[in-house]
């Protein structure tokens, strides 16, 4: 067959006619005596704007504690004295920090421990109240409550509740969770810091055995800690030639402090970690334990015990199924932050775009100014991440529900399901609020680098979500773990788990080639139809299962399975983050039909299409490499997007306002709904 080139005379020609018809709509622009109709879009694009009942929309939005959450706004906003000034040092920020917390649980009667076992998602609406105070308090409530009060609870016995409960609920108890080591921080079973039991004394000696062993980043160590819940190898004696038998990590509960003097106990070395980036209301210490010596019932032991013989028992029979199970009661913290990580963000977003309202610069000749927020390049940056928000908000809502769900029942189908759903939105969402933290500074200018705006120091006290409670990267190579044992699963004809339910009807479809008729499809009804955009979320995150598992088996051959990983690793990674993209729009769908009101289900709808297209768009290669999607539907992908975003714009006040967040919690000038000029003024002293 004779290749067929173009005519150059013939393209000459086309290039002169497109260029005189962009010469001639410029200067219609230009000279034109009667205004453009809006600086939106195209007149074309012109359509009525959603009507949004902002009271109905929020309860939509709002959770079922929204009572306890009001009662820690109206406490803090009644106590001038424990409200965080934007100047602070190091020293003072802490003690405040304790003052509020000790006033949250003394003075207003909010006793967040008790929900951390009885009602899960109760407690995580405290603790995303209490992050909008100072997030820095957030995070010292969840060391005590989740992490310390939560060790003691999910890994102790009867004995240890009751020994413990009451004062660590009072704040009597102020303890640590002693886990994260110099040198070892992801790889927990790589910890050195060992517990050698001791048979003559019924103690176990708890020991730093170097430097790199030393407890590190350890919240409330460094001032206000009592207690600690220490991680290390168990140790047990044995007759034969090595003198020891590693049992495993295990956790002990170790007094550092006296709780009279407040003085550090003997054998106990405590040092400050110092400044940090930010949530500096924290006090992260480092500990180095000289032969500390601690009762046999120190041990949390209910996972495995050692009786006064020294012998180890346990219902679980291998090292490793003890330390999941131990690793598994401890998820509960991941849930917590991917939650309190959507509240950075509903802040951050809400501050950007009423300040985007707000502001306006440059317009046509001889018109009024134009709001920012009337640029495409403003809505670009903006209405997507506002989609997002609302995307979070009920993936991480579903998240609470399920763990709460799990926490009650047991159920191992949910453990499974919790572990692995945790681990991908605890990554996902605090990677995105972390770059979009940014990208809202930029938006708002000059006026957004100033402290009191806030974006500097939500930006700095969010960063570290990205690394506590699991790397990110590390969390999501868990995910893809899971997903291939669910791919072999699913080919050995096994259960799968609940999240992972549409890989079996998804992998077919992917087994077969595209359909070439619906990759040419381009009308707004199917573009804008949930099923397109699930099955399109779905086909790519098979798709990438498929290949992935495909490489692995390819290279694990010659280089190993760890070798055969690591050349994988970034494939592994976009198969995560695309599996937790298909959950999240998965519960945006569900939450718009579960929307009762109309108005407020055609504004939601509005918004997740956004969400839909504005993914299918940035990965769009992927869906034109296979054919998904062909050129002219890539085109329509485009478009509707971006008169979407044009449409979210039309209702963006609206949408801010739902999230129900009062001026004392934004606390940002630029972000008041009334006066925000002014009360910028006033803050500078005019």
């Amino acid at each position: 067959m004779e290749t067929q080139y173009p005519n150059p005379n013939q393209t000459d020609q086309n290039e002169s006619d497109a260029t005189t018809r962009r010469i001639r709509r410029l200067s219609l622009h230009l000279l034109s005596p009667t205004p453009p109709p809006q600086l939106e879009l195209l007149t074309c694009a012109a359509r009525k704007k959603l009507d949004v009942d902002i009271e109905k929309l929020s309860v939509c939005m709002r959770g079922k504690h929204r009572d306890i959450q009001e009662r820690v706004f109206e406490f803090f906003n009644a106590r001038p004295e424990l409200q965080t000034p934007l100047e602070i040092s190091k020293d003072e920020h802490r003690e405040l920090c304790m003052r509020q917390l000790i006033g949250l649980v003394r003075e207003a009667k909010i006793r967040p421990f008790r929900y951390v076992i009885e009602d899960p998602s109760k407690y995580f609406a405290i603790l995303e109240a209490v992050g909008g105070v100072d997030m820095s308090l957030g995070i010292k409530m969840g060391v005590q409550y989740s992490l310390w009060g939560g060790s003691v609870i999910n890994l102790g016995t009867k004995k240890h509740k009751e020994k413990y409960y009451d004062g660590i609920d009072n704040m009597d108890y102020v303890g640590c969770f002693a886990m994260t080591e110099l040198h070892h921080g992801s790889n927990v079973q790589g910890l050195q810091t060992v517990a050698k039991f001791d048979p003559i004394t019924d103690e176990f000696i708890i020991d730093t055995p170097n430097d790199g062993a030393i407890k590190w980043w350890i919240g409330n160590a460094a001032v206000h800690g009592k207690f600690a819940t220490v991680f290390a190898k168990l140790l047990l004696p044995t007759h034969d030639t090595k003198g020891v038998s590693d049992m495993g990590v295990h956790a002990f509960i170790v007094p550092i402090r006296d709780f009279k003097t407040h003085q550090t106990l003997p054998g106990i070395e405590i040092h400050d970690c110092g400044h940090k980036i930010g949530l500096n209301g924290v006090d992260n210490g480092a500990l180095r334990f000289h032969s500390v010596r601690i009762p046999r019932d120190n041990l949390l032991n209910r996972f495995g015990d050692v009786s006064r013989d020294g012998k180890y028992t346990t219902s679980l029979p291998s090292i490793n199924k003890r330390f999941a199970a131990m690793l598994g009661e401890l998820v509960g913290g991941r849930v917590g932050l991917a939650y309190s990580s959507v509240s950075v963000l509903k802040v951050a977003v809400t501050i950007a775009t009423r300040y985007s309202l707000l502001r306006q610069q440059f317009g046509p000749p001889k018109q009024p100014e134009v709001s920012i927020l009337d640029y495409q390049s403003q809505q670009h940056k903006l209405m997507p991440m506002l989609a997002s928000t609302y995307a979070f908000h009920f993936s991480t809502l579903h998240l609470v529900e399920i763990y709460s769900e799990m926490k009650k029942t047991h159920d191992e189908e949910l453990v499974g399901d919790v572990h692995a759903l945790s681990a991908g939105l605890k990554s996902y969402v605090t990677s995105y609020t972390a770059k979009s933290l940014s990208i809202c500074r930029e938006a708002c200018g000059g006026h957004g680098y100033a402290a009191v705006n806030r974006f500097g120091s939500l930006r700095n006290d969010h960063d570290i979500f990205q690394t506590f409670e699991g790397d990110n990267t590390v969390l999501l190579q868990q995910v893809a773990a899971d997903l291939l044992k669910q791919y072999k699963e699913k080919f050995q004809g096994g259960r799968l788990a609940v999240t992972w339910n549409y890989l079996r009807e998804s992998m077919n479809t992917y087994l077969s080639q595209p359909n070439p008729v619906t990759a040419r499809w381009e009308s707004e009804d199917h573009l804008r139809d949930p099923k397109f955009q699930l099955d399109a979320f779905r086909y790519r995150t098979s798709r990438l299962l498929q290949s992935v598992a495909v490489r692995l088996n390819k290279h694990s051959k010659t280089l190993g399975g760890f070798g055969a990983w690591n050349r994988c690793l970034n494939h592994l990674l976009t198969l995560a983050e695309s599996h937790i993209e298909s959950v999240i729009l998965e519960k945006f769908i569900e939450a718009v039909k579960s929307c009762p009101d109309a108005s407020s289900q055609a504004a939601l709808k509005l918004v997740c299409d956004l969400y839909a297209l504005d993914r299918i768009w940035k990965d769009i290669g992927t869906y034109r490499n296979v054919d998904y999607v062909a050129p002219n539907k890539a085109k329509a992908i485009h478009k509707l997007a971006e008169y979407l975003s044009f449409q979210v714009r039309n209702i963006a006040g609206e949408l801010v306002n739902a999230f129900d967040l009062p001026d004392h919690v934004t606390r940002a000038p630029i972000a008041m709904q009334s006066e925000a000029y002014s009360q910028y003024l006033q803050y500078a002293g005019f």
